[in-house]
């Protein structure tokens, strides 16, 4: 009897045994969900769609859900309520933020996009385009505040052209009705985000004939952020995002528009694979996708300075205060 019982406590302690290193195995190797809410669904973004599809977020143990929240101020809104864990949004909104005295700020850790992503689409065939030729024209802008408006006013600026008094500025219209409204024939040239101005181009609704990106130079035109309360509290799963993201920019900078466009495509159903890829060529070849994470304080500087002659910087923040450069270095080491 004795035996018999030594031997059923053995098995019961192995079997216990088991069970907690199974356990423990478990909750070494669980997955972390991050729920990330992007400001809009857009092609320009693509490194951020290679990350998920390649597994590159998986591989470091990260699930993403992710949401579109469409538009700066809901997206913001959205990461300040608690909603999301980590915002891809313009910079420029952790300013506003903190120039409202937010006891937890909203820190800049990842860099997706390091140019401006619209494009001058003109309603005629326009041949050898120059920027005077807006003088006098009905402009269609982006709303006042973001930074496509500001972008668009600093590059029409730094052309010679006063965008209040040199042609007929529209910027009453949402975000998601700009481009409906170009359209059915509301003004002579409209700022638009791909793929919209490559299909409008495609129906002969409009003609490309200028790069806001192209014109304004590196600025860190939309990043991953977060609450500073969420990075200190989830210091590994932020390291692992970065990390996650720096393998995507490689990706996307060693592999060809053709090969993004096939990656990224289940994001884009109603756009045709060819399209897709007249885009991401058009972004790689401007140098719009970073290629790493690094937010550096010249183009902070630069941004500030596009948003002080907008009229829309509150205040100007040193960029250590709203940026944190230590996990984009690690990673891209």
């Amino acid at each position: 009897m004795k035996k018999w019982l030594r031997s059923g406590f053995a098995l019961l302690l192995t079997g216990m045994l088991a069970i907690g290193l199974t356990a423990c195995g478990e909750k070494e190797d669980a997955v972390q969900k991050v729920r990330v809410a992007e400001v809009t669904r857009s092609i320009f973004y693509a490194p951020q769609y290679v990350a998920i599809e390649q597994g590159f977020f998986k591989e470091e143990g990260l699930d993403i859900e992710l949401t579109t929240t469409w538009g700066g101020d809901k997206t913001m809104t959205t990461l300040l309520s608690n909603g999301a864990d980590v915002a891809l949004v313009g910079s420029e909104t952790s300013i506003y933020v903190h120039s409202q005295g937010s006891d937890d700020p909203v820190i800049n850790f990842a860099q997706l996009t390091q140019t401006d992503g619209t494009f001058l689409v003109s309603r005629e065939k326009v041949e050898n385009f120059e920027w005077d030729q807006l003088k006098g024209a009905t402009f269609l802008g982006q709303r006042k505040g973001g930074m496509p408006q500001m972008v668009g006013e600093f590059v029409l600026k730094q052309n010679g052209i006063d965008p209040q008094n040199d042609l007929n500025l529209i910027q009453n219209i949402d975000f998601a009705n700009i481009a409906g409204a170009f359209a059915s024939g509301t003004g002579d040239y409209v700022q638009l985000f791909e793929p919209t101005a490559s299909i409008f181009e495609q129906e002969g609704k409009g003609h490309i004939v200028a790069s806001f990106g192209t014109e304004s130079g590196h600025v860190p035109y939309t990043t991953f952020m977060a609450k500073d309360s969420y990075m200190n509290e989830n210091k590994d799963t932020v390291e692992k995002f970065a990390k996650a993201l720096y393998k995507a920019q490689q990706w996307v900078e060693e592999n060809s528009a053709r090969d993004i466009a096939k990656v990224i495509e289940p994001y884009f159903e109603d756009t045709e694979l060819s399209l897709i890829e007249t885009v991401v060529d058009r972004y790689k070849s401007q140098g719009s996708y970073a290629t790493d994470p690094i937010l550096d304080e010249e183009e902070w500087n630069n941004l500030q300075n596009i948003m002080d002659e907008a009229g829309e910087l509150p205040q100007s923040v040193n960029h250590e205060i709203l940026v944190n450069t230590s996990i984009a270095e690690k990673v891209s080491e």
